[in-house]
């Protein structure tokens, strides 16, 4: 390990057999978390090649059990969110992508900090169990076609321990160690297509769409090198996703959505493009096009909701919370934020509004923290809508009337209201397709 750690400390390049030895002693402890902290940071300084990148990678997902899917005749394929406010578009899409005659293993992660988790939104669903075996899943798999589960530890330990280290020796930042997290543990489920939610602006991980792109790009790249059919669409995360902020809400997003309600029509257009790329590199449809208006079919025969709440009966949830929303959790007080003035809201600053639900109790600023399940924000007002003064911008929830008081100064920190409209920007701001 020593050798190691010098060669990426001058900059040279890895040999597969040395990226293995890596990934196999990061997954069964046997190299110190020292020596592996300092190879992170020579890492982090002198970064990898595209190679060493795909080689890393697949020594990461072999560093552990693999879910083996060949069983299943139908194509699979998952999504991959670098995170956002609002965006709980896993609860929907998984269960379209299933009805549409995908195979869908999906395995999600819990929130920390200003973005939300999907395992979190999940277990808002009363009962709900996301800690699955790699037996239990493939059997879901086969029974429903989809499944929802958490990371466990069999997974891709080698991930486990390094993003671990990663988080306490300030080398997140790394783009070649992003790239292997990420997919590291999405080739563990066998997939033949994997579908990547770019975020770009004030609430994503990237500020800029620059930044954006570059990680965009290597992880098609990263992916096609391991025989991995992807793209990454660009999503715009400069304010909140949809209406709703905090677990069970976001439950509530993707319930009437399913539904077929127009009320979020910027999560039912990133929606629908995630969902037809599915299709689309799973060989299902033609085009994305042609992928999205089979997804708007499987929410308009209301298959995508049967598909949702069959999932909640596979994994022990409440069904019946999701025909009757308010079974769900719900905090104990709200307060309204009304427009001080009338105008046009001219910035949501998606960061702040998911600090808010921080500060609401939605969200955890440490691993440990425990959730409100029912905290987090209504959003009555997005960019580019009219407001009146002393109408309201948005309805907070939490079960603590300190937490409300801090919810309401972020969230009045993040609107802007000014006199003249502003032009609406795009969801989806670019695609990069994988060769």
């Amino acid at each position: 390990m020593l050798d190691l750690i010098a060669a990426k400390r001058e900059g040279r390049a890895h040999a597969p057999d040395e990226l293995a030895f890596i990934a196999d002693a990061a997954a069964k402890g046997t190299v110190p978390d020292y020596q592996l902290s300092a190879w992170l940071m020579a890492v982090c300084l002198n970064g990898m090649s595209e190679k060493e990148t795909a080689g890393l990678t697949g020594a990461m997902a072999r560093s552990g059990a693999q879910l083996d899917f060949s069983r299943i005749a139908k194509p699979k394929a998952d999504k991959h969110s670098t995170g956002g406010v609002g965006d709980g578009i896993s609860l929907a899409l998984a269960p379209l992508a299933a009805a549409c005659g995908l195979c869908v293993p999906m395995m999600s992660g819990r929130g920390l900090g200003h973005t939300g988790g999907t395992l979190d939104k999940l277990e808002s669903i009363p009962g709900f169990k996301v800690r699955l075996s790699p037996e239990a899943v493939l059997a879901q798999c086969e029974s429903a076609g989809v499944c929802l589960f958490g990371q466990s530890e069999a997974l891709a330990p080698a991930d486990r321990k390094l993003y671990a280290l990663r988080d306490a020796t300030s080398t997140v930042a790394s783009l070649p160690l992003i790239v292997a997290s990420i997919l590291s543990k999405k080739l563990c489920e066998g997939l033949d297509a994997l579908v990547i939610d770019l975020k770009a602006g004030s609430g994503a991980i990237f500020k800029t769409a620059k930044e954006a792109e570059a990680l965009g790009r290597a992880l098609v790249k990263t992916a096609g090198l391991l025989g991995l059919k992807s793209a990454a669409l660009m999503t715009a995360m400069e304010q909140p996703l949809g209406r709703y902020v905090g677990n069970a809400l976001e439950v509530r997003q993707a319930v009437e959505v399913l539904r077929g309600e127009t009320s979020a029509p910027d999560y039912r257009e990133c929606l629908l493009a995630l969902g037809g790329w599915m299709l689309h590199l799973s060989g299902l449809a033609k085009t994305p096009e042609a992928g999205a208006e089979r997804m708007q079919a499987a929410i308009d025969s209301g298959e995508g909701f049967k598909r949702l709440k069959l999932i909640a009966q596979k994994q022990g949830g409440d069904a019946a919370a999701l025909d009757n929303l308010d079974l769900l959790p719900k905090a104990s007080s709200s307060r309204v934020v009304t427009a001080p003035r009338a105008g046009f809201v001219t910035a949501l600053d998606a960061r702040k509004v998911g600090r808010a639900a921080v500060f609401l109790g939605a969200g955890r600023d440490f691993a440990e923290e425990t959730l409100d399940y029912g905290a987090g924000l209504r959003l009555e007002k997005k960019v580019g809508d009219r407001v009146a003064a002393g109408e309201t911008l948005a309805v907070l929830y939490s079960s603590d009337d300190a937490r409300l008081r801090a919810g309401e100064a972020e969230f009045l920190s993040a609107a802007a209201i000014g006199a003249r409209r502003p032009r609406r920007a795009p969801v989806v701001l670019k695609v990069i397709r994988g060769r």
